[in-house]
């Protein structure tokens, strides 16, 4: 089978002009193809007049090698690579069972794969199943009732659960394990086309019943969900070499769980967590994050301006961007984790906090774009000596947005207008705000550092040249955007096992190893491959 990339159509093409192109670009006859099948389909949007949609196709031919040999020199024309994923062992008779900390996507994975290899694991989370969470985080968000261990951010599927639920990344990986991750999204309910699409989504509402299909693979193949167990505890001993190893886990319940080996995917906002890992003395040190607020846009604008007059097409979908400016202060602004058609979310974890994020639904039809609009944040520079700073740095600010919304949950707003005049907003215009459960119109300058203020003010004009409207004076800015990366990373070896705590292995977006639900399910795969050599190899 080849591999056919970078094929181009017009978007208005007819349904049989994508094979007679497959014919054309390997210059073979109808005869000779046996199947085509569509791997990837993207736009190229550049000319706005002129949108290309951008192919990548399987063929399988009925003589492949003189093909193959005709277009030896050309990178578009390839053996189609292997994407097949294949366990690394099964395990031992009378293995102990590993203990994974976290259900969202990363430890969700991790528990995936170390049941399909039968090392029955363990999955503890703070939080509870995925629909009882869903009414928890809908209580804060309508009647603003937080608890604080569930929420968007605790609980059966982790953050990503409660966001646009976007299933691409940056990552390249030479095993294609962002293919098994989609796959096993697919099998759990996910639609057909995340397999294809360049830039594949799937939505809030499709992900709760994906999480718990899931679950219910996990636990007939022997694992065990244990929900509600907060670790408050880990209890490390010392080997006759010396060397420190994991020997079990304090649950707040006043369970001991006695665990050799034990995968830490505890997500980006478990603060209470880092600081307990970091005074029992596991290997931790500050990472960069962002800090920022949501910025929302009518999504008609943000299509017309990436698409213009292709504007609604329904293969276009709705339109994303994403912008960035290095500023003269030194500091980067960029866009985050845009949502094409959907809304701001509440997303604190902490009483007395305002945090927000972005969240869409599979159709992303809502009314405005939302995305986050933030700046780099530099250890070295901002919060330098303590690895835990960047905590305090988040909470800092999230209460700040608390007093500023009103300390009622409420979340501070601004039209951008106003901010760009320095002055405080009393009103909002056109742009209706989606965060639930409200704004109050503010000045953000109160919550967010000066540095940060200073890049957004630079930044704004600039954005508006790329992106018409963009600055719009009624254009709403929501905060504060505090969550997007984890503050720390629990820093780990080549075998994934942390630097000073053998039997730990530090995973995911928490750890400081991924960035949303692709990337963490990843590396939730790899370090439950060493777990499982680390487990057969002792056997």
């Amino acid at each position: 089978m080849l591999r056919l990339t970078n094929l181009t159509l017009p978007l208005h093409h007819a349904d049989e002009a994508l094979l007679s192109a497959i014919f054309k670009r390997l210059r073979v006859t109808p005869r000779d193809v046996v199947r085509y099948q569509v791997v990837r389909r993207g736009n190229d949007a550049r000319d706005k007049a002129n949108i290309q949609l951008v192919y990548t196709v399987d063929v399988t031919l009925r003589n492949e090698a003189p093909v193959l040999a005709r277009f030896r020199k050309d990178r578009d024309v390839q053996k189609t690579p292997d994407t097949h994923y294949r366990h690394v062992g099964t395990a031992p008779a009378g293995a102990p069972r590993p203990v994974v900390i976290g259900a969202g996507p990363c430890g969700l994975f991790a528990g995936l794969i170390l049941a399909q290899m039968g090392f029955r694991p363990i999955i503890l989370d703070r939080g509870k199943v995925v629909r009882e969470r869903t009414k928890d985080t809908w209580g804060l968000w309508r009647r603003r009732v937080l608890n604080p261990e569930s929420n968007v951010q605790f609980g059966e599927g982790g953050a990503g659960t409660f966001s646009d639920g976007k299933l691409y990344s940056r990552i390249k990986d030479p095993r294609h394990l962002d293919r098994k991750v989609l796959t096993e999204f697919v099998k759990a309910g996910a639609p057909p086309e995340i397999l294809t699409e360049a830039h594949p989504h799937i939505g809030t509402f499709r992900l709760v019943t994906m999480v718990e299909s899931m679950r219910a693979t996990i636990e007939a193949l022997g694992g065990e969900y244990r929900f509600e167990k907060r670790v408050v505890g880990v209890d490390i001993g010392t080997d006759g070499a010396g060397v420190r190893r994991m020997q079990g886990l304090h649950l707040h319940t006043g369970e001991y769980l006695e665990a050799s080996h034990v995968v830490l995917a505890i997500g980006h906002s478990a603060r209470d967590t880092f600081r307990m890992l970091h005074d029992a003395g596991v290997f931790v040190e500050a990472k960069p994050f962002s800090i920022g607020v949501r910025i929302e846009h009518p999504q008609s604008w943000i299509d017309r301006a990436r698409f213009g007059a292709n504007a609604g097409h329904p293969v276009l979908g709705a339109a994303e961007y994403h912008i960035s400016h290095h500023c003269s202060n030194g500091r980067t602004v960029y866009s985050f984790c845009m949502c094409p058609g959907g809304t701001v979310v509440a997303a604190t974890s902490e009483e007395g906090g305002v945090a927000t994020n972005g969240m869409s639904q599979y159709s992303r039809n809502e009314r405005n774009a939302n995305s986050g609009f933030v700046v780099a944040i530099d250890p070295e520079r901002d919060f330098p000596g303590d690895p835990l700073a960047g905590l305090d740095l988040q909470r800092h600010w999230e209460r700040r947005a608390f007093v500023a919304g009103g300390s009622n949950y409420h979340a501070p707003a601004q039209r951008l207008g106003d901010f760009m005049a320095r002055r405080p907003s009393t009103t909002l215009g056109s742009v209706v705000p989606s965060y639930k459960p409200g704004v109050t119109p503010t000045a953000l300058d109160e919550c967010l550092p000066d540095f940060v203020v200073e890049a957004m003010r630079e930044a704004i004009p600039v954005f508006g040249r790329q992106i018409p409207d963009y600055d719009h004076p009624d254009v709403v800015m929501t905060g504060v955007e505090t969550r997007t990366s984890s503050p720390v990373r629990f820093t780990r070896g080549d075998d994934f096992q942390s630097l000073n705590t053998a039997g730990l292995y530090p995973a995911g977006e928490g750890a400081g190893y991924a960035g949303g639900i692709l990337s963490a399910a990843v590396d939730g795969i790899k370090v439950a491959e060493a777990v499982a050599r680390s487990m057969i190899g002792a056997a």
